[in-house]
């Protein structure tokens, strides 16, 4: 279900996020800097990191200096850039530059710190497949999202409106799983196939009864996984969610599962360090 962010979507971010940092302008420059002078700046990776972001870093730019200019500009998102290696360089006004340096790092340096994280989980979990969920920034949730697929994970679901998954609640709501499930099909049509939470072996027993098409192992042990794994023998799609860690993930590369869903993907992942410096001739 990937959804590579639109013009409309990362013009409406940046004046946001502008009108945010900017205001009526940066006093400080504006009280250094005249209006025409023209500055060179490099952006640098001061640590190892998948580069996420990099069209939207530069139309930061673009909305304050409609004439600014890139040079060394080889890399794409998607990219593993090392730690030290100029991503780019940009000339331009001075004081466009300096209003839009912080706002751009903000959104590059976030997303290229998801799509870094997502990688490594990526590269240990193999060939298991990725995903992440909808603990996002309310907002971005398109952009966050995008960086795991630059990271070389997988979307799930984008919203509530796109993919059915019956959680614990619906579950508690409806009188159990198989209650949950037969409703659903029931008012679904079968337009949707249907996922399903279950965080005990009862409920993996009445989701494969109830012929769920996945079924989520929420927050379960590693010897609860093997066991449910054997329970559904193949029937349904199996999803592995709940407190992954990294080191949790090379013990399950090695079962017979589809998918492992993380949030921390996007809702803690840390910031890639990148800098602006201005050239000095």
């Amino acid at each position: 279900m990937f959804k590579e962010p639109n013009k409309q979507q990362i013009d409406n971010l940046i004046k946001f996020a502008l009108n945010e940092d900017v205001g009526l302008g940066d006093v400080t420059t504006r009280s250094i800097i005249s209006a025409g002078d023209i500055f060179q700046a490099e952006i640098l990776a001061k640590n190892n990191m998948v580069l996420c972001g990099l069209d939207i870093f530069k139309a930061v730019f673009c909305h304050l200096d409609s004439d600014i200019f890139y040079s060394e500009d080889t890399f794409k998102d998607g990219d593993f850039i090392k730690s030290g290696t100029i991503i780019l360089k940009m000339t331009g006004r001075g004081i466009a530059l300096l209003e839009g340096e912080r706002v751009a790092l903000n959104i590059i340096q976030r997303l290229c710190g998801i799509a870094s994280l997502t990688k490594q989980y990526v590269d240990r979990a193999k060939p298991i497949k990725i995903l992440d969920t909808r603990k996002t920034t309310p907002g971005i949730r398109i952009f966050e999202k995008y960086a795991v697929h630059c990271g070389g994970g997988v979307n799930h679901r984008f919203g509530l409106f796109d993919a059915i998954l019956i959680k614990d609640n619906h579950i508690k709501a409806s009188g159990g799983v198989t209650q949950a499930i037969m409703t659903v099909r029931k008012n679904n049509k079968g337009i949707m196939k249907i996922e399903v939470e279950a965080s005990t072996l009862g409920e993996v027993k009445d989701a494969i009864a109830a012929k769920s098409d996945t079924i989520m192992l929420d927050n379960m042990t590693i010897e609860d996984i093997i066991k449910s794994v054997e329970i559904i023998g193949g029937k349904a799609k199996i999803e592995v969610s709940g407190s992954i860690s990294l080191e949790k993930i090379d013990t399950l590369s090695k079962l017979d599962i589809n998918f492992i869903s993380i949030g921390s993907l996007t809702h803690s992942p840390k910031a890639s360090d990148i800098s602006m410096n201005f050239i000095l001739p």
